[in-house]
């Protein structure tokens, strides 16, 4: 999002608006959890002896996954969700800290 070719498209299309999970909150993002599931459900285990092989699986999951697709839905509310990440960010930092002194 910081680079120039994506800033120059996110002008000319003002309609657009990014919004960005804090780094530290990657579970936030349903991409990433998206990722994290096919990583756990299909990937990690396999065996895979070729790229086409490896790309024939994830294709599959998709497909899997989208013949009966659930939207995610969120059983906590923002600003719980935003207290827990600040919570967690004060631990990361302390720790990260004490590690340096």
């Amino acid at each position: 999002h910081k680079h120039p070719a994506v800033q120059d498209w996110l002008a000319k299309h003002p309609r657009i608006n990014m919004h960005f999970t804090p780094t530290s909150a990657s579970w936030l993002n349903m991409v990433e959890r998206f990722f994290r599931d096919i990583t756990t459900e299909r990937l990690r285990r396999g065996v895979f002896t070729s790229v086409p092989e490896l790309v024939d699986a994830i294709n599959e999951y998709i497909a899997h996954h989208n013949t009966n697709p659930k939207p995610f839905i969120w059983t906590k509310s923002a600003r719980d969700i935003l207290q827990k990440v600040i919570r967690a960010n004060g631990r990361l930092s302390s720790k990260q800290n004490g590690t340096l002194h």
